[in-house]
């Protein structure tokens, strides 16, 4: 099989596709031949060797996939199933690469209405927003939500969430998405930049940053009391948390785990046709660098897929 691999930290041209022996799944897993691999900005930051979450190079990144399960050493998937999901984050996944060893747990059957390319798309974002508004968060009918980043991959799909939970869903978003996130379903739009959020929405029940900055911080004039912040961004802040415990709010970092439950939720609410993942572009398996580059690019409209 052919996989993307690096020896050495730096730009997209580090990354190399070579042929490596298929991996042999253990009890318990499964070997699924991919289809789709969502790529995310944290490997673009691992590529470049910006934090050591998978130690030095050699190592191949990825954690998104969609494929076909070609072995089954479990009793929760079967040889053909069409699968999805997150296997191993933050350990290595090894899923750049045409077949894949995961855990049965951390996969879930793929919704016939979703495709491949969306359904790799899904997992890490869906997983982030879904384990910050509904685990951490709590939505209810009713609460008022504010999504930072809402026309990024986490932002996109948080949206979406919020809106199936029942809330008012508040996000910023530059002008130039505007339109894409009252699509999704967004209530109210703050094109961040020519306004700030601070002066235009109160009472805000739940925020869900994936900005990072000071976003965090300044988010705590907005809330109700009692309301709470979930960054997808920062990890727990001891300091930053006992201030908005005297303030009387809440603050959370979230990262983001393996979770069935969690998957299987996003599924159903793709199969009730409330829930959709943009791709703004795709890219073939040889052309992992350029789409590497957009990733270091910023600024994307929901996520990036590779095609295998």
């Amino acid at each position: 099989m052919r996989v993307i691999t690096q020896q050495q930290l730096g730009g997209p041209e580090v990354l190399t596709i070579v042929d490596a022996p298929e991996p042999r799944p253990l009890p318990t897993e499964v070997l699924v031949r991919v289809k789709a691999i969502g790529l995310n900005p944290l490997e673009a930051r691992l590529r470049a060797g910006e934090f050591p979450l998978l130690g030095r190079p050699p190592f191949i990144l990825g954690w998104d996939i969609s494929g076909v399960v070609e072995e089954a050493r479990t009793w929760r998937l079967r040889p053909g199933d069409e699968v999805f999901g997150m296997p191993l984050f933050p350990r290595a996944a090894n899923a750049y690469a045409e077949v894949v060893a995961a855990p049965a747990l951390h996969l879930v059957r793929k919704p016939a209405s979703l495709s491949h390319v969306e359904a790799s798309a899904l997992p890490i974002v869906g997983l982030t927003a879904w384990q910050g508004l509904v685990d951490l968060g709590g939505v209810t009918e009713g609460d008022r939500v504010l999504v930072h980043g809402g026309g990024g991959g986490v932002g996109h799909v948080a949206i979406q969430i919020a809106k199936a939970l029942g809330a008012h869903v508040i996000t910023t978003a530059s002008g130039s998405k505007r339109k894409f996130v009252e699509g999704l379903g967004a209530d109210e739009v703050i094109d961040y930049t020519t306004a700030d959020f601070t002066e235009t929405v109160r009472d805000i029940d739940v925020v869900l940053d994936t900005l990072g900055g000071d976003t965090v911080e300044r988010s705590l004039g907005v809330l109700r009391t009692g309301g709470h912040v979930v960054t997808a961004v920062a990890d727990e802040d001891a300091e930053l948390a006992a201030k908005f415990e005297a303030a009387g709010m809440r603050f959370s970092g979230i990262g983001v785990d393996p979770d069935p439950v969690g998957l299987r939720g996003l599924a159903d609410l793709v199969e009730q046709g409330r829930l959709q993942v943009h791709v703004q572009e795709t890219f073939p398996f040889e052309r992992i660098a350029d789409a590497h580059r957009l990733l270091d690019a910023g600024h994307l409209q929901g996520k990036v897929v590779l095609t295998v």
